[in-house]
């Protein structure tokens, strides 16, 4: 495919695109965000597995749930964001392989005999969907605020609990708490510039990157 992106998109995405702390009073509707998942849901996994799971945060009852188990600088500006996205994923994904691997239908037996097989695969591939999630958000003209700084375990419990077993499956077996974790946050939203912090600097070529 002999096409790019013009620099004006790149500028969207990547040069100018800033990691926001606060927020413009501007609705995010549900239709940008039924939107936002129609584009996520084409980029790759392996296997086309898909483990994340993505839980949007649009009210203030919601948002009270998350917040005790946000690190104090990040709940602000978490309380005041149009939408919080937790990025989760689900250890039993597998179950879907059916549908989304279908030519293969020895890919869900091969996970369901390798639970750390499935945690890795779980945790990466979740990671690149909250990226994708990020770089989608920017294309359709949000702006983002990801951030890792919350309780985990109070997260899981307080959203996932521990009966998100499905029925008759090996998940109690393998993962006796739940098998939805969460990963990160996002907040999405329309950023409000005049509270950007300076632009931190980045390694150059030479400091991160080997040509072999």
């Amino acid at each position: 495919m002999d096409k790019a992106l013009n620099e004006e998109a790149l500028n969207l995405l990547f040069f100018e695109a800033r990691t926001h702390n606060a927020w413009l009073d501007k609705p995010v509707s549900d239709d940008l965000l039924h939107r936002l998942y129609d584009v996520v849901k084409w980029a790759p996994t392996s296997a086309n597995g898909m483990p994340a799971r993505f839980f949007f945060l649009r009210t203030p009852e919601a948002k009270a749930r998350l917040l005790p188990a946000l690190s104090r600088g990040n709940a602000e500006k978490t309380r005041t964001a149009p939408v919080t996205v937790i990025i989760a994923y689900d250890l039993m994904f597998y179950e879907k392989m059916g549908k989304l691997f279908p030519h293969n239908p020895g890919m869900r037996a091969m996970y369901e005999k390798a639970p750390e097989l499935v945690r890795v695969t779980a945790e990466r591939n979740s990671s690149l969907q909250g990226a994708y999630l990020m770089m989608a958000a920017r294309a359709l003209g949000l702006d983002c605020g990801p951030m890792s700084g919350f309780d985990h375990a109070k997260v899981d419990e307080e959203f996932f609990g521990s009966g998100n077993e499905s029925e008759g499956s090996s998940s109690q077996e393998f993962f006796p708490t739940g098998h939805f974790k969460s990963n990160f946050i996002c907040n999405l939203g329309h950023g409000d510039p005049a509270a950007l912090f300076q632009r931190s600097p980045r390694l150059d070529f030479d400091e991160a990157c080997t040509l072999l």
